[in-house]
């Protein structure tokens, strides 16, 4: 989600209309879907590590509960599509590193599609794992700044077995606070800060790149035209990128 912090700026962040609000309840209630089909079936969040995250995730989201129940059901019931998890890996503008995650009910539409937006906006897709070894697999839990101070935060952080902490609590928009751990903890880290710190903003595995790469404004203006395109598609879940863009240079684009 893109934010004011270097890790916040990795994954492009949806849209604030209302129509992109929608899509993202969408896709929050497709992962909770999936995650009751790929858990046998299993709708209790404390027996299926996966559905525990994607509920918190959609709580954080401010998905109605109604929302939520009626995606469990659909897992639970069999019903609906059978969805495939995809991921694609390739090169945007710059030589930026990006990695699409996606869920889909048909391959041919999905790779057709990335692809499209790949060549579209002067990337090239490549093979699975031909930039995955740039970034690093981790947990990431956000909490917005109403959960306490830089050091509250990273005492519940250590506390909880979380590896790293940045907090963003200044400026009109503060991106609040971003704690990672290794991605097989992320269900007891995640549960311990919730008991100390609140309902997260958002629980997820994600892709952290171990170094990011500067990226002028020419090649940030088709990079953003990249993102967006991906992230507009119903079958991507999440995109990562490894760009470093100054900030002005973001405000610029954003405006």
């Amino acid at each position: 989600m893109a934010g004011h912090s270097k890790f916040k700026n990795i994954m492009h962040k949806k849209g604030r209309a209302d129509a992109a609000r929608s899509k993202l309840f969408s896709r929050l209630s497709k992962e909770i879907t999936v995650a009751v089909k790929m858990g046998g079936g299993t709708t209790d969040p404390d027996m299926n590590p996966r559905l525990r995250l994607a509920i918190a995730n959609a709580k954080g989201q401010s998905m109605p509960k109604d929302n939520i129940q009626r995606a469990i059901t659909k897992g639970s019931g069999g019903d609906g599509e059978d969805y495939k998890e995809m991921r694609y890996e390739g090169y945007g503008p710059g030589g930026i590193a990006v990695i699409v995650e996606c869920l889909t009910d048909n391959l041919n539409r999905t790779a057709a599609n990335v692809r499209a937006a790949f060549t579209k906006y002067g990337g090239a897709l490549g093979e699975t794992g031909s930039v995955s070894f740039m970034f690093d697999r981790v947990g990431e839990i956000v909490y917005k700044p109403e959960a306490g101070d830089a050091d509250k935060v990273m005492e519940a952080a250590i506390e909880a077995g979380a590896e790293d902490v940045e907090s963003d609590l200044e400026g009109e928009e503060p991106a609040g606070h971003t704690i990672t751990c290794a991605f097989e903890d992320v269900g007891s880290v995640s549960k311990a800060l919730e008991e100390a710190l609140g309902e997260p903003e958002s629980v997820n595995i994600v892709w952290k790149p171990q170094n990011l790469t500067p990226v002028d404004e020419d090649k940030a203006t088709t990079l953003m035209k990249l993102l967006d395109a991906l992230d507009a598609d119903d079958d991507v879940q999440n995109v990562y990128s490894n760009e470093d863009i100054e900030e002005e240079v973001m405000e610029r684009l954003s405006a």
